[in-house]
């Protein structure tokens, strides 16, 4: 499998999904898109989607920055066993998050993010089962 996805397609994969991510909420955020379809369409109103997409950006943000810094992109020293016990976790994570969006009210969630959150769980697999001692270059990333 590690042969079938390299790392360098589940990084650009994950570095392109957060920052879509990211925008997505932040429209949300600013009303350009209803907050009906997030979260399972349970906000109950205006300020609890605030809130629920304030902590959804800066997730998606750290997200984001942890993928950058297996990358090689960012350099901040993280030891490897805890990048990847974290890439671990965000597997996890996201196998979860996919099995929730399933029983989502929303059919625009069920059927849009349930495959994004399978993918991204794939994509946390893969960089969780690499070398944690090889980083990736700005231009295999290219």
């Amino acid at each position: 499998m590690k042969k079938i996805l390299s790392e360098s397609i589940a990084t650009k994969g994950m570095l392109t999904i957060f920052s879509l991510t990211i925008i997505f909420h932040i429209l949300v955020l600013v009303g350009v898109i209803p907050f009906g379809i997030v979260w399972g369409g349970r906000l109950q109103d205006r300020n609890q989607m605030l809130i629920f997409e304030t902590v959804s950006i800066i997730i998606n943000v750290i997200l984001l920055c942890f993928v950058a810094i297996q990358a090689g992109m960012v350099n901040i020293p993280i030891r490897p066993s805890v990048l990847k016990k974290f890439f671990w976790a965000m597997c996890t994570l996201f196998m979860l998050n996919t099995i929730g969006n399933l029983f989502s009210v929303n059919s625009f969630e069920k059927a849009f993010f349930t495959p994004i959150t399978l993918l991204l769980a794939v994509f946390s697999w893969r960089l969780a089962v690499s070398d944690p001692l090889q980083k990736l270059s700005a231009e295999t990333l290219k």
